[in-house]
């Protein structure tokens, strides 16, 4: 039913510096720059291969105690700029909204949406099924299902040279301090596949992999440590991928990133480095595979 993640929120509290800064660290035009004025905020999305980056703040003007748009303000002046939220695909949010409500949650009725690009005028429509933050161990989830032509949402375009720029998500780290709650609401509830369920002592951690869409979602709970109940998770930082992980590293040097060295990935072939900032306070990876191996005939 929810058959990809859709896109990433990233809350930001000035919205043409965000974008600015993505634009550089993606090597990409933003897909689109929009605003919502039902909600009091404005965005900015970059479609990659596998999901979206949506830069979402508060519009210009909008105070925390305003009606709408003051959540996200209060949001961002209690935590500052980070990772917000989490949006999954669907494709029939009436149907989605059933499905949750048999997983055992309890979904809100699902609700009409529409943005329009500030740029080009076009708008956009969606429906958005919401979830109860009780039931969402504190996060923003919510189902999506896009009501418009996908071209109105087109794929961000490089203007970095192309094994430089970044091509996907690999993977959005959620930190928990209950992993077995977090993995009832993601695989019980939600209904994503449990890819990989593991222990890894040399960091201190057990690891979860949810997969969906060509993303993945890692969990990771601390070792040894007792669950603490009605704890909120922490959508913690993003590794991207990119074709080649040096040229990425130079290209970001070059323009004024603070980067660390290339080194081996955890996984065997990887190549990565770290991007310290600007991120916009999201711990960032940058990722390059290991080379596929040809299939024995």
């Amino acid at each position: 039913m929810l058959h990809c993640l859709d896109h990433l929120i990233l809350a930001v509290a000035d919205l043409d510096g965000a974008a600015r800064c993505y634009a550089a660290l993606l090597g990409r035009r933003p897909s689109w720059r929009g605003e919502h004025p039902a909600l009091g905020t404005e965005n900015a999305i970059f479609r990659l291969a596998n999901t979206s980056l949506e830069l979402l703040a508060p519009a210009p003007g909008v105070a925390p105690d305003a009606a709408p748009g003051g959540w996200l303000a209060r949001w961002l002046a209690r935590r500052g700029e980070g990772l917000l939220g989490l949006a999954f695909g669907t494709q029939d949010a009436a149907a989605c909204a059933r499905f949750l409500a048999g997983r055992g949650l309890r979904p809100g009725a699902p609700e009409p949406g529409l943005s329009r690009d500030t740029q080009s005028g076009a708008f956009r429509a969606w429906t958005r099924v919401p979830l109860p933050p009780a039931q969402t161990r504190g996060l923003l989830l919510f189902a999506i299902e896009q009501r418009s032509p996908a071209a109105l949402l087109p794929e961000a375009v490089a203007v970095a040279e192309p094994q430089s720029a970044v091509q996907a998500l690999d993977h959005v780290v959620l930190q928990s301090r209950d992993a077995e709650a977090t993995r009832r609401l993601y695989g019980d509830g939600l209904g994503l596949r449990l890819a990989l369920d593991r222990e890894a002592p040399q960091w201190g951690s057990r690891l979860l992999f949810f997969r969906t869409g060509g993303a993945t979602l890692e969990v990771a709970a601390r070792l040894g440590e007792p669950p603490e109940p009605g704890a909120r998770d922490r959508l913690w930082g993003a590794a991207w991928r990119v074709d080649s992980a040096p040229a990425a590293r130079a290209r970001l040097a070059g323009a004024g990133f603070e980067v660390s060295e290339l080194r081996d990935g955890r996984k065997p072939g990887t190549r990565v480095f770290t991007v310290r900032a600007p991120t916009c306070g999201v711990p960032t990876l940058v990722l390059q595979p290991a080379p596929r191996t040809a299939p024995r005939r």
